[in-house]
């Protein structure tokens, strides 16, 4: 079966939604479907506070049905392949749906394969995963259960969706155990391939200072490769800074993984992808650099942004008004600039508001606060005015910005 559409969409996540939605507002007629085989879609922001005990999935978890604009075809199934150059999608059916201009988002797949035992022990002996709707609930059962021992926390290579979310259910935790009375009975430990706690000294240097004021230790070069959830063992693997490799196999009383992650395999086959298997787009356009009538954004795409849905929000419009711009057979924008916010919980009350852009560059929206300081205003966004933007505007194709430049920062940069 062959269907024809103006617009087709590969994704029903946070980026497909927001797209096909905007587009639709933006443009009345235009024929728009969208490819995507799941039945819930979650805000998955908030798995850091459901894995934390500060909220539940079903909160935040909608019926993919419920998010659909008027006229906005959904086609419940998985893509396949893509023959860009006869502009058409092959589904996992054998269907072919031919477009004028295509949108690629279908995020980034869990690689729970590549830590060895973790798929047959995960949810279950103390090894929890708040990357996923099946096991985040399982994170609080551990958090909350523990009395004494060790707990760990690990965090892979880049990318992944939301570099500071493997941190953020560390400090909830730890704060938690704090306020138990557990401090001294549970030492929290932190794994990270990575040299440094953020890939942003701007705020590593704080994050820092909450890892001390909880006493947790830091492990960095540190890669987990394998799990044995019977035994409570965790094989990590060391790499100093001569490249030289070795392991070390640590015991636990839970441990909180963070899978490797990537572009589905079918973009990483697809002739679509470039050396690193995501889709290779533009950095400021989103345009894909071979098909023009190819655009890409979210997690999947090869832009170096931080993988969340703020970034989302600012690629959207981009993507959008570009699509409308070919339409008109006008000059692109190269409106993207990068932008991504992570708010980091340092606690069960508190959250630095990470915002930057391409090359590091500190970009806060709110420029009269010092970014690099825990708040309860950030934490309150975090638990109901963050969820309440995404289920409310975003993907509902609604535009919202808040502007942000890098020239703030230096007000604070300069007094650090």
């Amino acid at each position: 079966m062959s269907q024809h559409y103006t617009l087709l969409v590969v994704g029903g996540g946070a980026a497909g939604m927001s797209v096909a939605n905007n587009m639709r507002r933006m443009d009345k007629k235009i024929d728009i479907a969208v490819i995507e085989p799941s039945e819930k879609h979650y805000y998955q922001a908030a798995f850091t506070i459901i894995g934390g005990g500060e909220s539940t999935l079903d909160k935040h978890t909608r019926k993919e049905a419920d998010l659909f604009g008027n006229n906005i075809k959904w086609i419940k199934e998985f893509a396949d392949t893509f023959q860009p150059e006869a502009n058409t999608v092959t589904l996992k059916n054998g269907d072919v749906i031919s477009y004028d201009y295509l949108v690629v988002c279908p995020g980034f797949q869990m690689d729970w394969h590549k830590i060895a035992g973790l798929k047959e022990t995960i949810n279950k002996n103390g090894v929890c995963s708040n990357y996923s709707p099946e096991t985040v609930e399982y994170t609080w059962e551990c958090v909350s259960n523990l009395q004494s021992g060790r707990a760990l926390f690990t965090m892979p290579a880049m990318p992944i969706k939301c570099a500071g979310a493997p941190q953020k259910i560390m400090y909830m935790a730890a704060d938690r155990f704090r306020k138990k009375g557990l401090k001294d009975k549970i030492s929290v430990e932190f794994f990270n391939v990575g040299g440094a706690m953020f890939g942003i000294p701007f705020f590593a240097k704080p994050l820092a200072k909450i890892v001390e004021s909880y006493g947790i230790k830091t492990h960095f070069a540190h890669n987990l490769i394998a799990v044995n959830g019977e035994e409570k063992t965790a094989t990590f693997e060391i790499t100093d800074g001569a490249g030289n490799k070795t392991q070390t196999v640590e015991k636990f009383d839970m441990i909180h993984v963070t899978p490797p992650q990537s572009a589905p395999d079918f973009i990483k086959t697809s002739p679509l992808a470039n050396a690193d298997g995501r889709v290779d787009v533009h950095p400021n356009t989103l345009q894909h650099n071979k098909f023009t009538n190819v655009f890409g954004l979210g997690d999947a795409a090869s832009t170096t942004n931080a993988k969340t849905a703020a970034a989302v929000r600012k690629q959207v419009p981009v993507v959008v008004d570009n699509i409308l711009q070919l339409i008109k057979a006008e000059a692109l924008k190269g409106d993207y600039d990068g932008y991504g916010s992570c708010p980091l919980v340092t606690s069960l009350n508190t959250v630095i508001l990470a915002e930057f852009s391409y090359d590091g560059k500190i970009t806060p929206s709110f420029p009269v606060l010092d970014p690099r300081v825990p708040r309860w205003i950030w934490w309150m966004g975090k638990k109901i005015g963050f969820p309440w933007m995404y289920w409310d505007l975003m993907i509902k194709g609604i535009r919202f910005d808040i502007p942000h430049k890098a020239s703030y920062a230096k007000n604070f940069v300069d007094k650090d």
